[in-house]
C-alpha cells in the first residue's frame, strides 16, 4: 500500500511540476527551456502509473485523479501561497474517502 501511495504522490508531483513549468513558460514569459522541462516532466508522469500493480487503467487515473486534487490544493498552498479555505479541505478529504474506495475495496 505504501509504494501504491509514493507512486501516485510522485507522479502528482511530476504532473503538477511539468504543468506549471509549462505554464510558467507560456503564461509568465520565462524561458523556452521552463517549457521543455516541464513537457519532459510531463512525459515521466505518463510512465510512473504504469509502475501501479493495479490491472485496470481506468481505475488507476480514476485514483489518481483525486490524488492529483489533493496535491494540487497543497501545490497551491505552498507554492502559490493561495490558502486552502474550508471547501478546499472538504473537497480533498472527499477525494481521500473517493479513492480509498476505489482502489481498497474488496472485490471478487
Amino acid at each position: 500500500m505504501l509504494l501504491t501511495i509514493l507512486l501516485f504522490v510522485i507522479a502528482g508531483i511530476a504532473e503538477i511540476g511539468g504543468g506549471y513549468l509549462v505554464w510558467l513558460w507560456l503564461r509568465e514569459s520565462k524561458p523556452l527551456s521552463y517549457g521543455i522541462v516541464g513537457g519532459i516532466i510531463l512525459v515521466l508522469y505518463g510512465i510512473i502509473p504504469t509502475l501501479q500493480s493495479f490491472p485496470s487503467f481506468g481505475r488507476v487515473y480514476a485514483a489518481y485523479g483525486g490524488v492529483f486534487i489533493i496535491l494540487a490544493v497543497l501545490w497551491g498552498w505552498f507554492v502559490d501561497k493561495k490558502t486552502p479555505d474550508m471547501y478546499d479541505w472538504i473537497g480533498a478529504a472527499v477525494c481521500v474517502v473517493g479513492v480509498s474506495i476505489m482502489l481498497w475495496a474488496p472485490r471478487s
